[in-house]
């Protein structure tokens, strides 16, 4: 008897598939545009515009109702258009002359590594990715497992074409050995460090407590290597990226509290380029806990 399960990964594997192949027969800009105009049309028909509107007044609760509805159709455009831009992404290369991305900041990147890299999911995040793995310095990238192996093993092949080699799962005790023997190995790590995380830390995020990871200010007390912040901005179909100085903070020697005190900077640099560039964000994600939602759900008119 067939597995549903398997049977149900292998549908999707082969939508998947269609989807890639008929993107990759057009230019990205016009990918990138018809991303954009299918997701403002079909995100805010999902369960998920409800998450990004809660997200959005939590974030800005001052903001009027119609700058939330902008901000929401914004996000949607740029969500979309990452989505789509993904078929193409090995086409982007950062270091040419001619290039959709210009990076600021690699003199940081040069006089600190190893370093471990901490960013968002803001405008394309897979950039931040390109620009890594295409530098000179070897980089290795943190990544959440697809629950559908096809489509995950897809994803990985999609990656090492734009030059990531160095897949690192986040969230599992390998994962925190293979990034630990990295740094100590004279490679970089990268860590997206703007998404919940069960086990972490319960820091303030635009005042509101939620659950934020520590293992790259772990690594950065244990290994004595820098935190250096890195975003991405987007400007349509053109990138910038920016690798900004080290995160520093006063060591008081005790490692609990050291770990907070950089978990809190780190996430008031995320607080501060979402502010910079609100509608580039992520909002889809449930952020903060549950009953966070379950609160505003019971206010709703």
């Amino acid at each position: 008897m067939t597995d549903p399960i398997r049977f149900a990964h292998r549908i999707e594997a082969f939508g998947y598939d269609v989807l890639t192949g008929l993107l990759r027969m057009l230019p990205f800009a016009f990918v990138s545009a018809l991303g954009g105009l299918i997701l403002r049309g079909v995100g805010p028909l999902t369960s998920k515009h409800r998450v990004a509107r809660i997200n959005l007044e939590t974030a800005f609760p001052e903001a009027s109702k119609a700058e939330i509805r902008r901000l929401l159709s914004a996000q949607w455009d740029n969500l979309g258009r990452t989505f789509a831009e993904f078929a193409l992404t090995d086409r982007i290369r950062a270091f040419e002359p001619v290039s959709r991305v210009t990076v600021e900041g690699m003199e940081h990147f040069d006089a600190n590594a190893p370093a471990i890299f901490v960013g968002g999911h803001f405008a394309n995040w897979e950039v931040i990715g390109t620009v890594l793995t295409q530098a000179p310095k070897p980089v290795r990238i943190t990544y959440r497992k697809i629950n559908n192996p096809l489509i995950d093993r897809r994803v990985r092949e999609q990656r090492e074409a734009y030059g990531t080699r160095f897949l690192v799962q986040k969230s599992t005790h390998r994962g925190g050995r293979e990034l630990f023997e990295a740094l100590r190995g004279g490679e970089s790590i990268a860590i997206m460090n703007d998404q919940k995380f069960n086990t972490g830390l319960s820091i303030p995020f635009f005042g509101v407590e939620a659950m934020t990871a520590q293992g790259a200010v772990r690594l950065a007390l244990k290994t004595k290597r820098p935190l250096l912040p890195m975003t991405v901005v987007r400007d349509k179909t053109q990138f910038y990226v920016r690798i900004s100085p080290p995160l520093d903070w006063p060591k008081t020697g005790n490692r609990s509290v050291d770990v907070e005190a950089g978990v809190r900077l780190v996430t008031a640099y995320i607080e501060d380029c979402i502010r910079a560039n609100p509608d580039q964000w992520f909002w889809v994600h449930r952020r903060w806990p549950k009953a966070h939602y379950r609160r505003k759900r019971s206010t709703e008119p």
